[in-house]
């Protein structure tokens, strides 16, 4: 969720918004730059600043379904018991709600999972921001987009794309198994692919998914 800038103090009608998914499209371009060795800076800090809104938003509903709920008005966190109808006061600036419209805000939106994609998450919110060179940002995004959710024992489940990109679930793999590379691209990227597609497979296997499993084997696109 992003915090209201400007609200004035004791605004309690401040709206709650969290930060939308990644267009495809925007990720899409910036491969097919990095391909060719031109990689498109501008669209790397858009794509980047994106996703570290969306990783915000998404560690901020896991937090509030925990018991501790971001104020949108000022970013003061406001603890509850997760009772609906409890009533969420913010003392610093006014702002209130119950807890049933603020969980039903993020409610079907792709922001939970555990501590596993938590970590990740927190990781690209420390390093996106100081990251130096081109090359540094595009890996931390790669990595990013290219994480799994994990089961208790340690093994993948979902891929944290659903998580960051539009679409569904199937419609999220596909794009990332359809994104362009060349001998150009940063160092790391292909590499991050071949791992991917393996935990891919490995979830096809488990989950009997065919539809995940017809992705196997296909060629990705190059430059």
């Amino acid at each position: 969720m992003t915090t209201s800038n400007g609200e004035q103090a004791g605004n309690a009608g401040a709206a709650m918004r969290w930060a939308p998914r990644v267009q495809q499209h925007l990720i899409r371009r910036l491969y097919e730059s990095d391909a060719r060795g031109l990689l498109d800076e501008e669209l790397l800090n858009e794509v980047g600043w994106g996703l570290y809104a969306r990783c915000e938003s998404f560690i901020q509903a896991v937090e509030a379904a925990r018991g501790r709920a971001t104020c949108p008005g000022c970013g003061q966190i406001v603890l509850h018991s997760r009772v609906p109808e409890e009533v969420l006061r913010c003392a610093n600036c006014g702002w209130e709600t119950t807890w049933q419209a603020y969980f039903e805000s993020f409610q079907h939106k792709q922001l939970s999972g555990a501590e596993p994609v938590l970590a990740l998450f927190r990781e690209f919110m420390a390093r996106f921001p100081l990251a130096n060179s081109p090359s540094d940002k595009m890996l931390l995004i790669d990595r990013l987009i290219h994480g799994f959710h994990q089961s208790l024992d340690g093994d993948p489940t979902r891929t944290t794309g659903i998580n960051l990109i539009e679409g569904r679930y199937h419609e999220v793999v596909e794009f990332l198994d359809s994104l362009t590379y060349g001998d150009s691209s940063t160092q790391g990227t292909v590499e991050t692919l071949a791992e991917w597609r393996d935990k891919i497979d490995y979830t096809a296997e488990a989950w009997g998914d065919e539809r995940l499993r017809r992705w196997r084997g296909q060629g990705r696109e190059t430059l």
